[in-house]
């Protein structure tokens, strides 16, 4: 099957089909362009997407890497190889697709219009021929019309008997004469005619057939074309199917990975205080003011009764008490102590306690008018940190589980840059001993400045480590060590201050009770019947040791960690807050080691934390 045999009188239709053609594949080609502006929108969307949602990596103390965050994280990852992958497809249809389809469509053009160039050349030339061959033969017509009437005019004149022998001479000549100009007509006609068949044979043949054989070949091969940017087209996606299946599967592994009990212990290690709980709350007594009028015998034996049940009765109380997430308690009504209760005898010898009305009043007066302060753990640290202002160089404003971990990074951040000084200086040395050997390499005292800056830098990080570590250990020494002095401080309160007052206590001897002040250096058994004639500063709040604190030095006070102290005077500034033990003892004791609650109407009321 051939257009030249086929179609060799199609040449206007042949004209129509290869031109829409190209068309047809400029239209495809356009298709192809769409779909990668598609495939450039998708993978930049997909890229912006990722970096909104990507963490910042601007800030050094990062986030904790919870398993969950960290399966994100890793999604987005495979998110942005997805979209780099949407992005090869883009490039690789715009190269082997687009790029080839516009090329080739410009070859086309060229080659086509190269055919029917040559096809309207030998159409052109064949009616030239056939122009030739037509004149001639009317010429010929014409001609020979002339000789008829040349043959006409002779044979009138001969069969006339007026005319002249002139006459007839001439119309002869004249015969003869139009005759041989029709001979010579025949015969060119005859040639033209001749060779008009024999180019319209080839142009029919030979010609045509050719020019229609190049423009069939060049459609076929427009046919083929698409049919390879169709597979290419299709190519370019199945290219990077296996890597985003690889994408896909990294995703249902980072969706795997997220382990629950395992940021449960990341919240653990990133808000632990070290802290331990707070102990039991003691015993306030508010029956100072109280005026007792029974007798010291019947009072003895209720105070005693009455002291063995508030060791036991008030411990279980002051756990009862402990608000965790910083609530505060109903008001109650505080517990019966030894003043509100009075006994009396019945005439065979057996007692029984009574109460008073006056000391229950007083009791309901004081819980109207008191605040009860229970801080909770998070006003316990916020007051910490806030009392320790901007961050300290041994970490000491955070609590001491993170300061461990504070300290323990940058101690290894340390001995990352002391092992890169170290081999900074070996290598030094080494370059020191091939200058030595071979001076015309290098002068050694050029790099004697270098390496001491090393040496120097090297001995600063050891002191910065020494000192670290130093602070390192000292956290860890008092995280041991936390659970016996919090025991010893709980059996403290409980012991030797359970029965004591800021106005006034109680103490071992049942038949004694001191009204006023805590007397310095007194013994549970001993006490003073009178005020003292110079009274000490009034406590206008509380504080808790959160640390001990030795006191060494002179206006100082010892205390242990947990231990309950009044303040008497408010820091001024200068680090030091004044406060009071209970036996009496005054001093100075350092602002950042204590939590400090202050009481605007206090009479001297202390609320344990």
């Amino acid at each position: 099957m051939s257009w030249g045999t086929e179609l060799w009188d199609q040449f206007d239709n042949l004209d129509k089909h290869t031109q829409w053609g190209i068309d047809f594949l400029e239209r495809y080609a356009k298709f192809v362009k769409e779909r990668i502006e598609i495939e450039q929108n998708y993978a930049k969307q997909l890229r912006n997407l990722v970096k909104k949602y990507c963490p910042k990596r601007s800030s050094k103390d990062e986030e904790p890497r919870f398993t969950s965050c960290v399966a994100f994280f890793n999604i987005l990852n495979e998110l942005n190889d997805y979209a780099g992958q949407r992005e090869v497809v883009a490039e690789e249809m715009g190269h082997r697709v687009y790029g080839e389809l516009m090329r080739y469509s410009h070859d086309l053009k060229t080659e086509r219009k190269m055919h029917l160039q040559e096809g309207r050349k030998a159409q052109q030339y064949l009616d030239m021929c056939w122009k030739q061959m037509d004149n001639s033969k009317k010429k010929f017509e014409r001609e020979c019309r002339e000789a008829e009437k040349a043959q006409q005019c002779y044979e009138r004149l001969d069969n006339d008997t007026n005319a002249t022998k002139a006459d007839v001479e001439k119309a002869k000549q004249q015969l003869n004469l139009r005759t041989h100009m029709a001979d010579e007509n025949k015969n060119e006609y005859a040639a033209q005619l001749q060779n008009f068949n024999g180019e319209q044979h080839k142009h029919f043949y030979i010609v045509i057939p050719q020019i229609y054989k190049h423009l069939q070949e060049m459609d076929e091969r427009r046919t083929i074309k698409l049919s390879e940017c169709y597979k290419g087209f299709a190519d370019s996606e199945r290219k990077v199917v296996p890597i985003i299946s690889k994408c896909l599967e990294g995703m249902i592994h980072a969706a795997k990975s997220v382990d629950e009990r395992r940021d449960s212990q990341m919240v653990v290690d990133s808000f632990k205080s070290g802290f331990e709980p707070p102990g039991d709350f003691p015993f306030e007594d508010y029956s100072q003011h109280i005026y007792r009028t029974v007798s010291d015998g019947t009072i003895s034996a209720s105070k005693q009764e009455s002291g063995k049940i508030d060791a036991k009765t008030t411990v279980g109380k002051a756990k009862g008490k402990l608000w965790l997430f910083g609530k505060k308690p109903k008001p109650q009504s505080p517990p019966l102590t030894p003043a509100s209760l009075f006994t009396s005898s019945t005439p065979n010898g057996s007692q029984f306690l009574t109460f008073s009305i006056e000391p229950v009043h007083y009791c309901m007066s004081e819980i109207k008018t008191g605040k009860p302060r229970i801080p909770s753990f998070r006003s316990l640290k916020r007051g910490w940190s806030v009392k320790m202002g901007p961050a300290l160089e041994d970490f000491s404003h955070l609590p001491p589980e993170q300061r461990r971990k504070k300290l323990q990074q940058r101690i290894d951040e340390l001995n990352r840059e002391l092992q890169k000084e170290s081999d900074q200086k070996d290598a030094l040395n080494k370059m020191k001993d091939v200058y030595e050997k071979n001076p015309q390499m290098g002068d050694p005292c050029s790099l004697q400045p270098k390496l001491a800056e090393t040496m120097n830098n090297i001995d600063r990080l050891r002191m910065e480590i020494h000192k670290n570590e130093a602070w390192l250990s000292e956290v860890e020494g008092k995280t041991g060590g936390r659970g016996d002095r919090r025991h010893s401080s709980d059996i403290n309160h409980l012991v030797t201050q359970g029965r004591e007052s800021p106005e006034g206590s109680y103490t071992d001897d049942a038949n004694q009770e001191v009204r006023g002040p805590p007397q310095q250096h007194s013994h549970p058994n001993e006490f003073d019947d009178e005020f003292e004639d110079d009274d000490p500063l009034p406590a206008i709040g509380h504080c808790k040791a959160i640390y001990p604190f030795d006191g060494h030095n002179e206006g100082t006070l010892a205390m242990k960690e947990g231990e309950v102290l009044y303040i008497i005077e408010e820091d001024k500034g200068d680090g030091w807050t004044r406060a009071r033990r209970q036996n009496g003892e005054e001093g100075y004791v350092p602002t950042s080691y204590i939590d400090v609650t202050l009481e605007k109407n206090s009479k001297g009321a202390v609320t344990y934390i």
